[in-house]
């Protein structure tokens, strides 16, 4: 039942309000944007993360929200040229780059696509399914799909990752040296993670290999306008709204935005989109993105994190766009921008 409502969010969102043009939404969305920026610049609540120990010492007062339409228009409030490590968020890029390369057979037949019900960094999730890594959104799925990528060696991977961060940026992006030092450092239980797939055959290349590749993506930086950019070409189905490039197969969308919806904040992936109706992916480093497909990408940074490890400001300045902008495709405010699946017959 769960696969058959996935299978319809996924319709849904392909068949409704796929443009976005109009110069009056555009003004509308920047000024709940800077609304929501203004709303909750000042909350302290949450605590940076303080497992990796170059995140618990970023500026936790950093909060910059961007927005990029698919039609390359930009909004932007507060910091949003400040920078953070983009950690958990850079799974869906990946995952996007193994799926173009061997296809969304391959991801939910090798890696899994279903949620674990335990913490994003589970052994016993692990153990209990028999060694599937169960999602790519987990680290031992986030693991698995860097070590499936087609280069075999570790350079040659490193370089397709970056190149592929790149290209969804528009723009190179930059590894942050202290964070990666930090977690190289302190990754024991990443590295067990891979070593337990290994021996259950899941993993494509040596364990120590897989976890430096993922790593170093994590440790790239980005910042809220980075991350709309980035955001938005799945808005766009797969095509640039800047650049005009196509990044991603347009077929594969819908399958990564339903891995968001099931796994993309954590454990509270199922009140998030309960609340929300939006796919959105989040990162420790206090990075945050939701998707509105054919419309817009939000990207916030904000470290403070809640208990399940996604930021305070970002899921409270979403939420508040969304539920402004009536943006939930499942609102009936929604249902005048849909097709009458009756007539297609």
């Amino acid at each position: 039942m769960f696969r058959h409502f996935l299978l319809f969010s996924s319709l849904f969102f392909l068949i409704c309000n796929t443009s976005y043009a109009s110069q009056k939404e555009g003004d509308q969305i920047c000024a709940a944007a800077q609304m929501a920026y203004l709303k909750f610049k000042d909350i302290d609540s949450g605590e940076n993360a303080n497992y990796i120990r170059a995140l618990e010492s970023v500026d936790s007062k950093t909060f910059g929200i961007s927005v990029v339409t698919v039609d390359g228009r930009v909004c932007e409030f507060g910091d949003y040229d400040s920078p953070v490590s983009i950690q958990s968020v850079s799974k869906v890029f990946t995952l996007a780059l193994l799926m173009n390369g061997r296809g969304p057979d391959f991801v939910e037949n090798t890696i899994g696509v279903q949620p674990t019900g335990l913490p994003f960094n589970s052994v016993m999730a692990i153990e209990s399914q028999n060694g599937s890594p169960s999602n790519p959104f987990v680290n031992a799925g986030a693991i698995s799909t860097v070590s499936w990528l087609t280069p075999q060696n570790e350079l040659d991977r490193w370089k397709v990752i970056k190149s592929n961060m790149d290209n969804y940026a528009g723009r190179k992006l930059h590894v942050n040296k202290d964070v990666l030092q930090s977690e190289m450092s302190d990754n024991k239980r990443n590295l067990g993670i891979a070593t337990l797939l290994d021996s259950y055959g899941k993993l494509g290349t040596t364990p120590i290999d897989a976890v430096t590749a993922y790593t170093k993506q994590c440790s790239i930086n980005v910042t809220s306008h980075d991350l709309a950019v980035m955001g938005s070409v799945l808005a766009n189905y797969g095509t640039h709204p800047i650049t005009h490039k196509e990044i991603l197969n347009s077929d594969y969308v819908p399958k990564i935005l339903s891995s968001m919806v099931m796994s993309g904040v954590y454990d509270n992936s199922g009140s998030w989109f309960y609340e929300t109706g939006v796919p959105a992916k989040s990162g420790v480093g206090g990075g945050f993105i939701a998707i509105i497909p054919g419309k817009m990408s939000i990207g916030v940074v904000s470290p403070p994190l809640d208990k399940f490890g996604n930021s305070v400001r970002a899921q409270r300045a979403v939420s508040y766009i969304v539920s402004e902008m009536d943006l939930n495709p499942y609102s009936n405010q929604q249902q005048g921008n849909c097709i009458e699946l009756n007539k297609a017959n």
